[in-house]
């Protein structure tokens, strides 16, 4: 009864070796899929010469993302943006150091935990990064990199007077080859002999105000995107660094306002979160747009992408228990008829805000619409 099966079997297998060695095995095929998306306002600062495009086609209003076969689950749900430009090879070492410690579980020096869900995660080194750009003069941009310690990507400069290596926050458009320079340090000779000895605006703004150049912001034509934003005086960005994001020059205050530092100006500057808020003259910024704009829409397919990100579970209240969470305990599914808080107690909607009512931020003038747990309405 069992010699039948096994000459099957063997017959079987003799037909299929000749077939698998000719048809190699075909692993998880890239396929460009567009993704509809609502097409950017049409506004003044859009349409101005000294900023990059958006990457979104107004036309059709689509962009593409990048999928793959369901070889397996886990790739099925799977979206990447497509960034071939990257470098596919290891970081400028010099410029990195390791991440390790209490650090990688969202502790602080002493060892208290200050975000929750944090812990484990792929091993990573940590890029230096130059928000300053105090150092004038040409750099080249050698190469785009990912970096796993932030949503945008990096660029690697050289300067080409020293030589010297740096990192900074690539611009979207930003590739290998292209020249990027730095005004912090003011107005260079040749660029002002070239005007005749005098500063022009118009020209000024014309030869300086390109994507990937760090000025101050007294420099920048009014309407323009620039991201890394900074605040004060001799001090690196603070605002717009993440992927995609960027502010617009809307004003620039000429009445001097004396304070305790002597007198200063201020630009007002809008965020994409409807914020308008004064920064220093002389506060740096970067023309342009953050790069990887569609990181937003990445999806990672399966949990364990997660947990390589550094990112653990989050559980909730509602499935603790009276001890562990306000909303835990009690019989079936009930949080006790309370307000969304946290396990402190603190409301956890709606962008609470926990600033002193007599103490208002000066440096805001319009402040960011907060839904305080609504809904909003659809426009």
């Amino acid at each position: 009864m069992l010699q039948p099966r096994l000459l099957l079997r063997q017959s079987s297998k003799s037909y299929r070796l000749p077939i698998r060695q000719h048809l190699p095995r075909t692993y998880a095929t890239a396929v460009v899929e567009p993704i509809n998306v609502r097409p950017p306002p049409s506004t003044a600062a859009a349409t101005s010469g000294f900023a990059p495009p958006p990457e979104v086609e107004v036309a059709s209003g689509q962009f593409a993302l990048r999928t793959y076969k369901p070889r397996t689950p886990g790739v099925r749900h799977l979206r990447r943006p497509i960034n071939d430009h990257l470098w596919k090879g290891r970081p400028f070492l010099p410029l990195t150091f390791r991440k390790k410690g209490h650090g990688k579980g969202g502790r602080n020096n002493s060892g208290r935990v200050t975000i929750r869900h944090r812990g484990g995660g792929h091993k990573r080194r940590i890029r230096t990064v130059d928000f300053d750009r105090m150092i004038p003069g040409k750099h080249t941009v050698e190469r785009i990199e990912h970096d796993p310690g932030r949503t945008a990507h990096i660029a690697l400069l050289n300067e080409e007077a020293t030589g010297k290596k740096s990192y900074i926050v690539a611009a979207e458009g930003m590739r290998a080859g292209d020249v990027v320079q730095s005004y912090r340090a003011g107005v260079p000779k040749d660029l002002l002999e070239s005007m005749g000895g005098f500063i022009d605006p118009g020209v000024l703004a014309a030869k300086t105000a390109w994507r990937g150049n760090c000025l101050p912001m007294h420099m920048i034509p009014v309407g323009t995107m620039i991201f890394n934003v900074g605040s004060t005086k001799g001090r690196g960005a603070v605002f717009c660094r993440s992927a995609g994001t960027h502010a617009i020059v809307i004003s620039k205050d000429d009445e001097s306002s004396k304070g305790s530092s002597g007198s200063q100006r201020y630009v007002t500057v809008r965020m994409q979160s409807g914020e308008v808020r004064k920064v220093s003259r002389d506060a740096c910024a970067t023309i342009g747009i953050a790069s990887n704009p569609n990181y937003h829409h990445t999806q990672l397919g399966k949990a364990g992408r997660k947990r390589w990100l550094n990112i653990r579970p989050t559980v909730r209240g509602l499935a603790m228990n009276a001890a562990d969470h306000p909303h835990g305990g009690g019989r079936g599914k009930s949080k006790g008829n309370v307000h969304p808080v946290s396990p402190w107690g603190l409301p956890a909607k709606g962008g609470y805000k926990t600033r002193k009512v007599r103490k208002p931020n000066k440096w805001v003038v319009t402040e960011r619409v907060r839904n305080q747990g609504k809904r909003r309405s659809k426009k």
